[in-house]
């Protein structure tokens, strides 16, 4: 099925393809776009739409496929990654665990912390002896007097839960949600329920946001979300109530993952033909550089406060791109909106110096309503095997990727140290991974990949435990860090590949609900160390190498080269 958008005037209608079954990954129809979660690697979303890179439309003929104009705005919206980067991620230095004790009595509170300890008795913290008389001892206590009150006390026998605790704040984390709302003890599991609330938001938002997206343009969604992602971060700053705060968090994943998938869709509309990939990709780069930056600005600040304050504050200022950023054309066009695409095909084309005819003419695109939906991924072999697949490698790649990035507190060392390096080698690894998709297929890379992540996993494992091998657990795990991010830059392409073009939408969107379920678990792989110190890299380690394995069950793809497998080709039709 074809339809016809004049050109010009005076020439022949071009004919775009609406609905054409390519052997690799083609270009959806102008009204759809892949729904995916961005926090969950879904930044990427748009990288692998249009993999057919001769395929160019009316408005990219006249406007120009990729020019000036198309890399000041893509790069203006890439912007929008860095607040929401830091929003994913501050949670890290927020929610680090500290080290407690039972609150001193005020006459002892110069008493070392050490032999306070000794003497409440509790290798927990969280109970003290009942049975001591504090008013018989001060600070000027010897030794000797404190043995004595604690062989009295210990005959008894008698703990009681602490009412209060105190803090060390010499440790270079400063204020936490910890020390704020003394989540210790019977409470601690409220530290996971805070990042969870936030991811949970992440979740919900990526199966909302493509809907929203499509229905209200995403230029509307992209500054409606990000006003509302600057307000709540911002009221995050002044809230006192930890239950407001949660619900705060909730709220906030929820607008950021808007905020990322409409300017995703929005600058790969801007560009046509091959550049929808590469915008898409480039997209990527804020991230890593966002780590490092807000690991900085930790370190600086180390108060949870200040530090939202500070990764609030980015937000005011994207909003006045609203001024400078336009709707995406081809969105406009096909809601029949004409001139306002007129006015921006002008703009872009005088920005780019380009000459547009005199009486060139737009026609929106007519097209028939489509009612795939989930049950379409399961009505061949092809498709069902490719759907099991990837819902396993999303559920593994959101697992293992946020399972280091969320845990960089728990794996020892310097935590704000360990978040840069760990920023900084995804740097190479997108741009690897970008250079070697474009020339070779992606089946055996991003096997690797997953592979050698678990090997790093592995290898980080054995040195668990041992103080003077931190040094090369941390290297380990840097490798696997830059091993993970490979992957999750191949799999939104790879997917978007082989999934045919009528139902990649919903195929995409499936796998972004096994990424939001792997989201909503990542806080709590911190309490596996609780239970056995080799726990959390072990099951890094496990879930890598399976992610790896089932990648070979899918079919191979390659650059500019016909996929001739009979299943895609049985699917496609049966689509």
């Amino acid at each position: 099925m074809e339809l016809e958008l004049p050109l010009l005037s005076s020439q022949k209608p071009a004919k775009i393809p609406l609905c054409v079954m390519h052997d690799n990954a083609g270009k959806p129809s102008p009204t759809t776009t892949p729904t995916q979660s961005p926090l969950a690697t879904a930044e990427q979303a748009g990288a692998g739409i249009a993999d057919d890179e001769d395929e160019t439309d009316v408005i990219g003929d006249l406007m120009g496929h990729y020019g000036k104009w198309q890399l000041l705005m893509t790069v203006l919206l890439s912007l929008f990654q860095v607040p929401n980067t830091f929003h994913i991620s501050s949670s890290v230095y927020q929610s680090a665990h500290k080290d407690f004790w039972c609150e001193r009595p005020a006459h002892l509170k110069q008493l070392p912390v050490d032999l306070w300890r000794n003497l409440t008795g509790d290798r927990d913290n969280c109970k003290w002896r009942a049975n001591i008389d504090w008013s018989q001892l001060s600070n000027e206590s010897t030794p000797a007097e404190l043995q004595q009150q604690a062989a009295v006390a210990s005959a008894g026998s008698a703990l009681v839960a602490c009412s209060s605790w105190e803090y060390d704040m010499n440790d270079n984390l400063g204020n936490t949600w910890t020390s704020q709302w003394d989540l210790v003890c019977d409470k601690d599991y409220l530290l996971n329920v805070a990042e969870m609330c936030f991811l949970l938001g992440v979740a919900t938002g990526g199966i909302l946001s493509g809907y929203l997206s499509d229905k209200f343009g995403r230029k509307t969604m992209l500054f409606i979300s990000a006003v509302l992602q600057t307000i709540f971060g911002l009221w995050l700053y002044f809230c006192s109530s930890l239950y407001w705060y949660l619900a705060l968090r909730g709220l906030l994943g929820l607008v950021s993952v808007s905020v990322t998938y409409s300017g995703l869709i929005l600058a790969i509309e801007y560009v046509d033909g091959k550049w929808r990939t590469i915008a898409g990709m480039y997209n990527l780069f804020p991230l890593p550089i966002s780590y490092m930056i807000i690991s900085g600005v930790a370190y600086l600040t180390q108060d949870y406060q200040r530090l939202q304050l500070c990764i609030g504050v980015p937000g005011i200022f994207l909003c006045f791109l609203w001024f400078v950023v336009p709707e995406s054309p081809r969105w406009l066009l096909v809601k029949g909106r004409i001139e306002e695409v007129k006015r921006i095909i002008e703009a872009a084309a005088k920005f780019n110096g380009r000459q547009l005819p005199p009486d060139y003419q737009l026609t929106p695109p007519t097209q028939g309503s489509s009612s795939q939906d989930i049950t379409y991924l399961f009505r061949s072999s092809y498709l069902r095997r490719i759907t099991i697949c990837f819902l396993c490698i999303w559920f593994t790649m959101n697992l293992v990727y946020y399972g280091f990035i969320l845990n960089m507190s728990s794996f020892g060392g310097n935590v704000y140290l360990n978040s840069a390096i760990a920023g900084l080698v995804e740097i190479p690894a997108i741009a690897v991974a970008m250079y070697i998709i474009t020339k070779v297929g992606k089946k055996w890379l991003f096997c690797a990949t997953l592979m050698c992540a678990g090997v790093a996993c592995f290898c980080a494992t054995l040195t668990e435990g041992q103080k003077d091998m931190l040094w090369l657990k941390i290297t380990f795990l840097m490798m696997g860090k830059f091993t993970i991010a490979a992957g999750n830059t191949i799999m939104p392409v790879y997917t978007s590949e082989l999934y045919p073009t009528p139902i990649r939408n919903v195929g995409v969107g499936t796998c972004n609900i096994a990424a939001g379920l792997a989201l909503i678990l990542t806080p709590y792989f911190s309490m596996l160390n609780k239970i056995e110190s080799h726990l959390l890299m072990a099951l890094l380690t496990a879930w890598s190498i399976f992610g790896g394995f089932v990648v070979l069950f899918l079919p191979e793809t390659s650059v500019r080269k016909a996929n001739t497998n009979p299943d895609r080709q049985n699917a496609a039709k049966q689509v």
